[in-house]
């Protein structure tokens, strides 16, 4: 059996890797995988209406990841926080998935931010009150917070002098350790220069004093600056105690199996689609088994790559296109219609590298799927 693509004609793998559920915890790394959203495909709403969700479909998908051992980041980025899914729809996930990871005990950590600000100017003091209003949620459903970077923090800051404050402000108040998040303007570009300078190196001197400063109220903190070298030198300077979460989709293996100097945790957008292979390979790295787990993650990155080219922001949308033909939801159609953000071209490559790493639990049932994708926009079957 072949299918046809735009590009030419491509044999399906028959076969899928398929490793099997096993939800005892990863105990080498922490390993959480941010999850996308399911859109209600029933729902009649334009791209400027609030998110639709189908939460028995998205609360589904947090229980597959739980099953193989993985904690879940929960409304963030690739839950197309701020692109679809505004506060209203992301305090009531972070209650569903908090009350559901109590459930299936599971690990989660939900995003805080500040997305219930209007557009338009704002004040450091009701930037740090936003801030406050989701802590207090997300603290209050027992989840770990993760205090995502502020577009309206970025805007309204006029220095590192006011990150300090803000951050030590938020710190100082947190019941537990809370994970950092530094995302770079390739993510997002409302957040150039974050921490107060796009001198990538001055910025790193900031947020290294903020933690240092508080040091038993940081968990960790998670980069996602796509730069592997620059991780690495900020890991081997965080206090004893503070984790490192890669958020590098780039370069997630090498940072994942660290060096003599030490490694970096996970939360990563890519161990979405990636989730039960991910999990199979950081059991290996539990047994000590370097050579393995690179093995079975290195082939992984032409994907991850490819997903997360420029517009690195529309990742999004291959991450539930694979979701669709893994059989996860029944429908390709996401919250503030962005199935439309990535070409033919190239969701038919992420099918294609998808399926040769054997990551469709049914590959048949991901063949019928695309080929009906690729008619209805065209390629004739």
């Amino acid at each position: 059996m072949t299918i046809r693509l735009p590009y030419g004609t491509y044999e399906p793998r028959p076969e899928p890797l398929a490793p099997a559920p096993h939800g005892a915890p990863l105990t080498s790394r922490r390993v959480y995988s941010a999850a996308h959203v399911v859109a209600d495909p029933y729902a009649d709403v334009s791209p400027d209406s609030p998110a639709a969700v189908d939460w028995d479909a998205t609360l589904a998908f947090r229980r597959h990841l739980w099953s193989h051992g993985l904690g879940v980041a929960e409304a963030m980025d690739t839950a197309q926080r701020g692109m679809g899914l505004d506060w209203a729809g992301a305090s009531e996930l972070i209650r569903r998935s908090a009350a559901e990871a109590k459930a299936a005990g599971g690990a989660i950590a939900c995003g805080v931010g500040t997305d219930q600000l209007p557009p338009g100017e704002t004040t450091l003091p009701a930037v740090t009150a936003a801030y406050e209003e989701q802590l207090a949620l997300v603290e209050s459903t027992g989840a770990r917070a993760v205090l995502m970077a502020s577009r309206a923090l970025a805007a309204a800051a006029r220095g590192p002098e006011d990150y300090l404050a803000a951050y030590g402000h938020l710190l100082r108040q947190a019941a537990e350790p809370v994970i950092l998040h530094w995302l770079g303007p390739m993510f997002d570009p409302a957040l150039a220069g974050y921490w107060g300078s796009t001198d990538l190196d001055a910025a790193t001197e900031t947020l290294l004093e903020v933690i240092a400063a508080h040091p038993d109220k940081v968990d960790g903190v998670k980069v996602s600056l796509l730069d592997a070298r620059r991780e690495i030198e900020l890991r081997r300077r965080l206090p004893k105690g503070v984790r490192c979460y890669t958020g590098d989709d780039f370069n997630y293996p090498e940072l994942i199996a660290g060096d003599d100097h030490g490694f970096s945790h996970a939360l990563l957008g890519i161990f979405d689609p990636l989730g039960p292979l991910a999990a199979e390979a950081v059991r290996t790295l539990d047994t000590g088994d370097a050579k393995t787990f690179r093995a079975l993650l290195d082939p992984t990155v032409e994907l991850s790559r490819h997903l997360f080219e420029p517009p690195t922001r529309f990742y999004k949308t291959g991450v539930v296109l694979l979701a669709w033909l893994a059989g996860h939801q029944s429908h390709f159609t996401m919250v503030g219609g962005l199935q439309s953000a990535r070409s033919l071209p190239h969701l038919s490559k992420a099918y294609e590298l998808a399926d040769g790493l054997g990551l469709f639990p049914d590959p048949l049932l991901a063949e019928a799927r695309m080929k009906t994708f690729l008619t209805l926009h065209g390629v004739d079957q």
